[in-house]
């Protein structure tokens, strides 16, 4: 069996290459094809468009606060913030009858009341910011108005607010220099927010 093995090592090593040849085909051709990769491009993202910054809010504060006025307040301000504005509610605010969380309205009138006052009934901001009668024009009417709607005035107080009343009828706006209290200062802050109508 040697003297075989010696003459026939050649094809022995060539039979063994073959196999091991066809082994390896044959394993080649079973093993499963790689499953193809997908790029797919992302999508395309939309060019920022540009929206209106919404500029400040305008706030007419009144009644029992340090500094009535109107105050320039960033978009997104509370009452609080506006009171702030103002210097802060007076010694004799109620600030128990306004809701010191609600966010303002742009063109909006924020009046405080005292202790003890009534306090007007609240606008939705579709409605004209400024309180009183109104003469389709949205400002409060000298003839018209009650006591605590002129109180919501830049600088009228109680007691001036009742000498207004008293001198009706009004048949300018200029007519407000005659009552007492009432001075060319004071008159240039409240022409803007009032009207005279048939009396």
């Amino acid at each position: 069996m040697a003297e075989w093995l010696n003459r026939n090592r050649t094809s022995l090593a060539l039979t063994l290459v073959n196999l091991l040849l066809l082994g390896g085909a044959v394993l080649y051709v079973r093993q499963p094809a790689p499953a193809p990769i997908g790029i797919t491009p992302p999508p395309p993202t939309p060019a920022p468009t540009a929206t209106p910054t919404p500029g400040p809010l305008r706030v007419y504060v009144s009644g029992a606060v340090r500094a009535p006025d109107v105050y320039l307040l960033p978009p997104g301000s509370i009452v609080k913030d506006a009171l702030l504005a103002a210097g802060g509610p007076a010694a004799d605010a109620d600030c128990d009858h306004i809701n010191l969380a609600r966010t303002l309205y742009d063109g909006e009138h924020l009046y405080v009341p005292r202790r003890g006052e009534t306090p007007p009934p609240t606008e939705p901001p579709a409605v004209s910011p400024v309180r009183g009668p109104q003469q389709g024009s949205g400002l409060v009417d000298l003839n018209t108005a009650t006591p605590a709607q002129l109180e919501a005035l830049p600088g009228i107080g109680p007691a001036l607010a009742q000498r207004i009343v008293e001198h009706r009828p009004y048949r300018s706006v200029d007519e407000l220099l005659d009552v007492p209290g009432i001075g060319p200062a004071t008159l240039e802050k409240i022409r803007p927010l009032v009207t005279v109508g048939s009396p």
